[in-house]
């Protein structure tokens, strides 16, 4: 990316690198993974992006997991501009909110009380926080190689960008404040038997299906296994749905592998593309939150109207269309399947994995169930295809330890996105 045809975004990103951390507001964005500068949106529609270059690309990022429908969506456009004109920030309660936990709560069945929040790093913090105030103890169970959104106590061999960046562990954040974290191995029960060791673990939290070290899906039995830990030692289980509520089905991961959480951690789709997320789950643990007790979480924009709005009308959309699951595990598996063909056809070590809605191609490995099998995945063979798909006006997350996303609107373009990206791998073959 950069150069060239795509002047105006390299125009772009030598203006932004002036003024922002590597020219960008999250790390992977930047395309360090993958060499290049990245291209500027100019606008979206369906499952397209054009760039500033006027470059037209279906999109396979799909704001990182947070649109299932598309888009631009009307219904979702037209929600938000009519709540704008009501005014964009309050600070007080509307109506709005009570409607959107109300819908939360019939379609998540874990969640009897929620909180909403700005973003999925507010919510797992906030989650913990109530964890370990509820249980008396300090100690949280995370696995290598899931990410929890970049609050302190989660920065311990952490997956996603800090995976692509080659820096699990971040400076400034305190020995202190890492030290009640145990990191345990995804799919491996006794690592986290061993965790609990400790005596004083206060929650498991957990990536029901881990997407932060690419799609990895839980083994059966490990979810359960989990529960029966928690309720054994009395600790909670979090489950952070950041990523996968409302995509992996209408009620998230623990409807999908009929699993009850604690807490439950939403972002992503739950918001329709917008910045908020929530948190919640049983009512005597969230009855603890302020004002009803005495754990303290505010937010001066929780709430807000244009997010509301926003994630009213796409859980509407969701709660009033239930053919859409089935139709996004239909294009989810036909991808997958030409995909999974074309390594077979051009002799390329590697596997696709899937859940739903939700898929990432792995050069190298015959199977990842853990980070340490991610971690040996091709980078150079990733950089191959990923660019092979861009110039065949396909993008896809620009790093190896990413989901790809799947949304209605692929529906659309999938003939497209398949032939390209089957002969991506051909050329990074």
């Amino acid at each position: 990316m950069g150069g060239g045809p795509r002047s105006r975004s390299a125009a772009w990103y030598d203006r932004a690198v002036a003024v922002m951390p590597g020219g960008v507001n999250s790390p992977v964005r930047a395309f360090r993974a993958v060499g290049g500068s990245p291209p500027f949106v100019a606008s979206a529609s369906g499952a397209r992006l054009t760039t500033a270059d006027e470059e037209s690309l279906i999109d396979f990022v799909s704001s990182w997991g947070a649109l299932i429908l598309g888009h631009a969506e009307p219904s979702i456009v037209a929600a938000v501009e009519e709540a704008a004109r009501r005014g964009t920030s309050f600070g007080m309660p509307t109506s709005h909110e009570v409607e959107l936990a109300e819908m939360v709560t019939r379609l998540v069945p874990s969640i009897e009380v929620m909180r909403m929040v700005n973003s999925g790093t507010e919510a797992t913090a906030s989650a913990v926080r109530l964890a370990r105030a509820a249980t008396g103890r300090p100690g949280i169970v995370k696995f290598e190689g899931c990410y929890h959104g970049h609050a302190d106590p989660f920065l311990v061999k952490a997956g996603s960008g800090a995976a692509t960046l080659g820096q699990p562990d971040s400076p400034g954040v305190p020995a202190a404040t890492v030290g009640d974290t145990r990191s345990a191995r995804f799919n491996d029960q006794e690592s986290v038997v061993t965790a609990f060791d400790s005596g004083d673990i206060a929650a498991v939290i957990v990536e029901p299906v881990a997407g932060n070290m690419g799609v990895v899906p839980p083994e059966p039995g490990f979810l359960q296994g989990l529960r029966s830990l928690c309720d054994q030692h009395g600790a909670l289980l979090i489950f952070d749905e950041v990523m996968t509520g409302f995509r992996v089905a209408r009620g998230g991961a623990q409807e999908r592998y009929q699993v009850r959480p604690d807490l439950t951690c939403l972002g992503k789709v739950f918001s329709g593309g917008t910045p908020s997320a929530a948190y919640g789950g049983r009512e005597d643990l969230m009855r603890m939150i302020a004002p009803d007790g005495p754990v303290y979480q505010a937010g001066t924009l929780s709430g807000n109207p244009l997010a509301v709005a926003a994630g009213l009308a796409t859980l509407a959309y969701i709660s009033g269309n239930p053919g859409l699951y089935d139709e996004l595990e239909a294009l989810g598996a036909r991808l997958e399947g030409e995909l999974e063909k074309a390594l077979e056809d051009n002799g390329v070590d590697g596997c696709v994995q899937r859940v739903g809605a939700m898929m990432t191609v792995f050069f190298g490995p015959s199977q990842v169930r853990n980070w340490e099998e991610a971690d040996t995945v091709d980078r150079d063979r990733f950089n191959r295809f990923f660019h092979a798909a861009y110039d065949g006006g396909v993008l896809v997350p620009p790093a190896p330890f990413e989901a790809m996303f799947l949304m209605r609107a692929h529906r659309d373009v999938i003939d497209e996105a398949v032939a390209t990206l089957v002969g991506a791998i051909r050329a990074a073959a």
